[in-house]
């Protein structure tokens, strides 16, 4: 049964699809979306075990073996990242019962599930898929769930939001098959292990290298690093509450991890970071990415547009750890892939559960929030601590790394950056704060949120506490898997 694990979690979801569309309500289609999420969930907690204790998992599709057939390969990096995309859904799917009844409507609530289920088998399917052209399947399954998404918003905008993505996510995914024809062009074969060991011969040649530019501006799009972030504002802002929850959890951490496999395993440090100029680009980008976006996070007077900001700004940490070229920046980066979803996935929930009771998301709905839902007061201002990095907290513990990271190398400026981001997070989500708290709410006779929506909330808020205090899983895992990657193996 070990050995199906990689393909059931994929399989799943996909078979659950068409049967969610034929069933009729609200309630079944959640029913099934719900437990096809747990027991996916599951299914990847086992992975990772049989990962850690027997290493790389692989599945050959079809039993054709690679080069000549497609494969899953597991390690420790998307072990841990399968772990977080299933864990993410298991935990929001409860939650978007009541939610996706308020915001999308029962009558299109089986739509909404399937597309859920068919954005699940994208997401995952580009994390185990050890074949270049398979991921970019995978990235078109994804992206077309996603855009269906987010136009179910019940903002008319949702739809422009959606359709910009569209443009701007179909260029991505154009540039990434551009980069992948060369490849195969040059090297004959489709699968990441191979390629990583057939580029090395030929990485001098001028084809190789534009494959190279390709790929990464096609992912960097995808992953919204700026200025190639202008999608991602009104798409997170305009999707219903659980979909926002779930994108700004997994989608763009999925975008990342194709980002260092091809960096790291397929090309290699000493190609990308050597002969290239990646670190001086990537580390400019990230640095002005993570201010500038968080300097805009204080001027909006949306929070779930804040919030989005806030986004860009946190890829600009995990990118800043990815230029590093080490062992210790990309222990980093890949702890806030994981910490980065845990406390934004929150957050976002907080937000569906005022826009739930309050009817938006504006600052003026946050007005008096103590004491009108104090649950999710409190749920924002810890998960609001752990974005600002304060000990006991996830936030915390990947700033911390990344902190160290850039002081090995020297990098006091880089150090000097990543305080001053934490001071603008504070700016931020202190302001959110001050309005709950001293504000006079618009509607003093709201009351708490259900506990439909409060409970997973609730269940993310704990853990930005216990993984900030018990690191054990977390860093260990993220240390073999850069470890795994500064070797250049898969």
């Amino acid at each position: 049964m070990t050995e199906q694990l990689s393909a059931l979690i994929i399989v799943l979801p996909m078979l659950a699809a068409p049967l969610i569309v034929l069933l009729r309500g609200s309630t079944l289609p959640w029913l099934v979306a719900t437990a096809v999420s747990w027991i996916t969930f599951i299914c990847a907690a086992f992975l990772l075990q049989h990962v850690v204790n027997e290493g790389t998992h692989i599945y050959s599709m079809g039993g054709w073996e690679a080069p000549y057939g497609i494969e899953y390969r597991i390690d420790f990096v998307n072990a841990l990242l399968l772990l977080l995309l299933t864990g993410i859904a298991s935990v929001v799917m409860p939650y978007a019962r009541l939610s996706v009844e308020h915001e999308v409507g029962a009558e299109k609530a089986p739509y909404f599930y399937a597309t859920l289920m068919m954005l699940a088998v994208g997401l995952c399917g580009i994390t185990a898929s050890g074949d270049a052209f398979n991921i970019f399947v995978f990235l078109e399954i994804s992206s077309l769930a996603t855009y269906a998404l987010i136009a179910m918003g019940r903002d008319r905008r949702a739809l422009t939001a959606s359709f910009s993505y569209l443009i701007m996510g179909t260029i991505g995914a154009t540039f990434y098959l551009i980069g992948v024809g060369f490849l195969y062009v040059m090297t004959g074969t489709l699968n990441l292990a191979d390629l990583a060991e057939r580029l090395p011969e030929i990485s001098d040649s001028g084809t190789v290298r534009t494959a190279f530019a390709f790929i990464v501006t096609g992912i960097a799009l995808k992953l919204a690093l700026f200025p190639l972030h202008l999608w991602l504002p009104n798409a997170y802002t305009f999707a219903p509450s659980a979909v926002t929850a779930l994108l700004g959890a997994t989608a763009t951490k999925v975008a990342v991890y194709v980002m260092v496999r091809f960096i790291y395993s397929v090309f290699g440090v000493q190609f990308s970071f050597q002969s290239l100029p990646l670190m001086e680009v990537f580390l400019v980008l990230a640095v002005v990415g993570l201010l500038s976006a968080s300097s805009v996070s204080i001027t909006q007077p949306n929070i779930k547009r804040m919030l989005a900001y806030s986004s860009v700004a946190q890829i600009g940490y995990i990118v800043l750890g990815i230029s590093m070229a080490t062992a210790a920046g990309l222990t980093a980066s890949l702890l806030h892939v994981f910490n980065h979803a845990v406390m934004k996935a929150a957050l976002f929930m907080a937000l569906g559960a005022v826009a739930y009771q309050m009817g938006g998301t504006d600052l003026t709905h946050m007005r008096g929030l103590r004491r009108t839902m104090p649950w999710t007061f409190w749920a924002f201002v810890i998960g609001g601590l752990s974005l600002i990095g304060v000990p006991l907290t996830v936030g915390f513990v990947s700033k911390w790394h990344l902190i160290v990271a850039a002081l090995e190398l020297g990098w006091w400026p880089i150090v000097l950056v990543i305080l001053v981001g934490s001071m603008l997070a504070v700016v931020y989500i202190g302001r959110v704060v001050e309005a709950g708290w001293f504000g006079e709410p618009e509607n003093p006779e709201r009351r708490e949120a259900p506990l439909g929506l409060l409970i997973p909330l609730w269940v993310l808020i704990v853990l930005n506490v216990y993984l900030g205090i018990d690191t054990r899983l977390t860093v260990c895992i993220a240390e073999m898997a850069a470890a795994q990657l500064m070797g250049g193996a898969y």
